[in-house]
């Protein structure tokens, strides 16, 4: 993963300003659900993704910097994450954890522990 947990590897293939929205997003162990919303603020750089009935409906703030890969033609971002580490994030309330520097602080604390140097 990037040294910098929300910004997005160099070799991930994404361009800023590239609309992410609807992709799927494909953990380390298969697939988690669909990017809802997505941010490329640099330093701040994030997918926030809609797991669906995976994880009963929840939604989870993924940093940009476990983004492994993104595929525009199969429009699908792959993440250097597995399932079990994103279903025990920190749940995203879009209307409470939305700029919440305390939320993105826990998050990105939460994903540095499975971070692979």
């Amino acid at each position: 993963m990037s040294e910098n947990i929300w910004g997005y590897q160099p070799t991930a293939g994404h361009t800023a300003g590239t609309d992410l929205v609807g992709y799927k997003v494909e953990a380390t162990d298969g697939s988690i659900g669909k990017v809802d919303k997505h941010s490329d603020e640099v330093g701040s750089s994030y997918l926030v993704v809609d797991t669906g009935i995976w994880i009963f409906g929840r939604h989870v703030l993924l940093p940009a910097g476990t983004v492994r890969r993104v595929d525009p033609e199969e429009q699908k971002v792959y993440v250097d994450l597995d399932k079990e580490q994103i279903k025990s994030a920190p749940e995203f309330e879009k209307d409470s954890h939305l700029g919440n520097p305390e939320f993105f602080e826990t998050t990105g604390e939460h994903y540095g522990r499975h971070r692979r140097i």
